[in-house]
This record gives structure tokens, C-alpha cells and sequence, in this order.
């Protein structure tokens, strides 16, 4: 079921739980104008008060994921490399770090500069072959401000980041899932059915605890490894002795039911 929104994002609301989001500026190979920026940002924010909506999906249109921001209208002084206009309602990275779901990237092509960094404010990323990335902020001269510059050292370490982004080399899919960026590679023609049955896997877990437990890998990764072990533990001890034995067992079975039927 498609849901209406601006004609530069298109969003499908699927009965099982979950949405997808795509890019819908082809031409321009989905990069971020203001208008998309504000459709994107808006749109999450709405589906994140939307009980029938859990995990989100968000893939592009055509044979680019994003290619960062519209450029050429911000060279014309109709756009600001702020994205947002300083706005905090529209900022799309802000918004998916709001959204309290898990969040699926399927990158169906390029992703360049800020078109990386949404790609990296997502929970999990599934690639196609054809995909690729690319930081050409020093290329360019601008600054990255929705995070590449902290994210991506995290995720493949400070050598490898220093690489791409002093380079502003393609990475291509393979080497992206070879360094632990992308969580797999998968034909163009595989990767939305990939990413809507890691959605519905997702969706076979406790409503709560998927929330729980995004909201405490999130919170934990941006403390020293000390904080972060107190936090889950005090975190732990607070949601657990709200947990009865009846419930545990009734769970313990569920799973068990799974594991037989081969789930």
C-alpha cells in the first residue's frame, strides 16, 4: 500500500509492519534538495508515531542511492550547505537518529558524501553489486556535518576512513562488506526482497524490545567502553525486574517453536 507524499520521495506502507522510503529524484541521481530533505525528515518523523509502522527501509529510485546534496541549487543560492537550513524538522540523518525502529538500508547504487552519511545513519546496510561509495567532501571544500568523519573511522577503523576520505576514492560493495560497513552484497534485482525479509525478521521479535535494544547499542556507542558497560547494566537491572518467570518461559517456547519450524 503507497502512502502520498511529495513527488521527490515515494513511501510504501506494507501490512506486515514495515515501510519503505525511496529517493524519488532519478534524474538527479537522488540527491538531497531541500524539498526531499524536508519530505525525508517529515516523513520518518510521522511514521515514527505510527504504532502500525516498526522498521523503515530506505532505498533510492534508479541507479544512485543519493549523490549528497543538490549541488547545483546550492551553487545557484537556493540551498544551504547546512542541508536544512539549520533547521533541526529538516535534517534527514537528525530525523533517522530519532526514529526509535531499527532502520534498513538498501543501497541499490553510488552513495556519495552526504549520500554516505545517510547511508551511515542507518541501522543495518544491504547493498547491491552495482553499489558503490564515495567521500568527496575534500574534493569539494566543504565540511561533513551529518557524521562521516566519526562514523566511518568507527566502523572500518581510522587508517581505512583516512584513506577514503583523504582520497575521495570509490569503495565499492564487496570491499565495503570486506571492511564491516555493509552488512552483505546482493544482485540489483535481490536486494528489496532482502531488505523487506530482514524487516519482517525483524518484526518477529518482542515490539519492545527491538526498541530496547536499538536505543541501547546507540546510547552505549557513543561512550567509552566503561560507560557503556554500566549503562547496559544498570539498564539491564532496571527492565529485568520487571521481567516474571511466566513471561520467560512463554518466550523460551516461542523460540523453540521457531527453531523447529527452521525459522
Amino acid at each position: 500500500m503507497s502512502a502520498p507524499t511529495d513527488d521527490v520521495l515515494s513511501t510504501e506502507l506494507h501490512p506486515a509492519g514495515y515501510a519503505v522510503l525511496t529517493l524519488n529524484r532519478p534524474q538527479a541521481m537522488n540527491a538531497l534538495n531541500k524539498a526531499l530533505m524536508r519530505a525525508l525528515a517529515d516523513q520518518i518523523d510521522a511514521l515514527a508515531t505510527n504504532p502500525a509502522v516498526r522498521v523503515l527501509i530506505l532505498t533510492g529510485a534508479g541507479r544512485a542511492f543519493c549523490a549528497g546534496l543538490d549541488l547545483k541549487e546550492i551553487g545557484s543560492g537556493q540551498g544551504s550547505l547546512g542541508g536544512s537550513d539549520g533547521r533541526p524538522s529538516g535534517d534527514p540523518v537528525a530525523a533517522i537518529g530519532r526514529y526509535p525502529g531499527p532502520v534498513i538500508g538498501a543501497i541499490n547504487g553510488a552513495a556519495v558524501t552526504g549520500g554516505f552519511e545517510l547511508a551511515l545513519a542507518c541501522d543495518v546496510l544491504l547493498a547491491s553489486s552495482s553499489a558503490r561509495f564515495a567521500d568527496t567532501h575534500a574534493r569539494i571544500g566543504v565540511a561533513p556535518g551529518w557524521g562521516l568523519s566519526q562514523k566511518l573511522s568507527r566502523a572500518i577503523g581510522a587508517y581505512r576512513a583516512r584513506e577514503v576520505s583523504f582520497t575521495g576514492n570509490w569503495v565499492g560493495a564487496e570491499q565495503a562488506a570486506a571492511w564491516g560497513f555493509v552488512n552483505r552484497v546482493l544482485p540489483p534485482d535481490d536486494l528489496l526482497p532482502a531488505a523487506r525479509q530482514l524487516a519482517q525478521d525483524m518484526l518477529g521479535t518482542l515490539p519492545h524490545m527491538l526498541t530496547r535494544y536499538k536505543a541501547i547499542i546507540n546510547d552505549g556507542w557513543a561512550l567509552a567502553g566503561g560507560n557503556a558497560m554500566a549503562l547496559e547494566k544498570a539498564r539491564a537491572r532496571e527492565f529485568n525486574s520487571q521481567v516474571g518467570a511466566d513471561d520467560v518461559e512463554q518466550r523460551r517456547e516461542a523460540v523453540r517453536a521457531r527453531n523447529r519450524a527452521g525459522g
